[in-house]
């Protein structure tokens, strides 16, 4: 079986439920990266988070005590941003998120406009009221294109789970009769990006996360191995379950992040 794995050349991983719970870091998480870090095995953190620029995920990381730079970090809002960019260089946008969301759009040369955009690109907004619903809604019947950072309904937290921005998507797609272009995890949108930036291929790369619909379901279409913790979403109670649902299963199942770190230990290509 062991000849049958992908090569594991590198790692792309999730944040949120995988490495901490909103601002209280996993046991082990740190031991984990300091642990690719000297072993040099190439990894990116990536995210469907689009709220925070890679600057603000590093020094939140940083904060936690595990060690991190922009650079490792790539974001659906990087790549919603370039996904636009690289489609309609200069376009309008109206944005339904926060800052990081924000700053990828700027970063981009993208326009901000809050009149006749032609995008609407929502990502997870903690301030979103009603006002600002009726505005993209009255967009994409107007004609904007409508991307959407990724699916999430659920995100893991302090203090238990809070809606994610596919949970605010499900009220643009209903009320504007439109289906998002998806960025995030399962998307290839954002392998793509996560490939390029890591700079090997899908067959040489693993994905870890907790999530079976997002980050399980994101390697598996795209040929990478996978390797699922029981440390967010995903329980050993309910993992039947969300194998259901993602209609996949992991390559791998660890119950902690010092497995996890084991069995990279005694599969990692040298």
């Amino acid at each position: 079986m062991t000849n049958k794995l992908p090569a594991m050349r590198g790692l792309l991983i999730d944040l949120d439920g995988t490495l901490y719970h909103g601002i209280h870091r996993i046991d082990n998480a740190d031991l984990l990266i300091a642990y690719l870090r000297e072993t040099k095995l190439p990894f990116r953190f990536v995210t469907n988070n689009s709220s925070a620029s890679p600057e603000e995920v590093a020094e939140r990381l940083i904060h936690m005590g595990i060690a991190a730079v922009a650079e490792d970090v790539c974001t659906s809002a990087q790549a919603a941003a370039e996904y636009i960019a690289n489609r309609s260089p200069g376009a309008s946008v109206f944005v339904v998120g926060e800052a990081g969301l924000v700053r990828a759009v700027q970063a981009a040369g993208l326009v901000l406009s809050e009149e006749e955009p032609d995008y609407v690109l929502q990502g997870i907004d903690r301030s979103f009221t009603y006002e600002r619903l009726t505005k993209a809604v009255r967009h994409i019947h107007g004609g904007a294109t409508y991307v959407m950072t990724n699916p999430d309904l659920l995100l893991p937290s302090s203090d238990g789970l809070i809606p994610g921005a596919g949970s605010i998507g499900a009220m643009l797609r209903a009320a504007g009769g439109m289906e998002p272009i998806l960025i995030g995890k399962p998307s290839s949108i954002l392998m793509d990006y996560s490939l390029r930036e890591i700079g090997l291929q899908a067959n040489e790369t693993w994905v870890i996360g907790d999530n079976m619909a997002t980050d399980i379901a994101f390697g598996a279409a795209a040929g990478c191995g996978t390797i699922l913790v029981l440390t967010g979403l995903t329980t050993a109670d309910n993992l039947s379950h969300y194998m259901e649902l993602a209609d996949c299963e992991p390559t791998v199942v660890c119950n902690h992040l010092a497995e996890l770190r084991a069995y990279i230990s005694e599969h990692r290509e040298v």
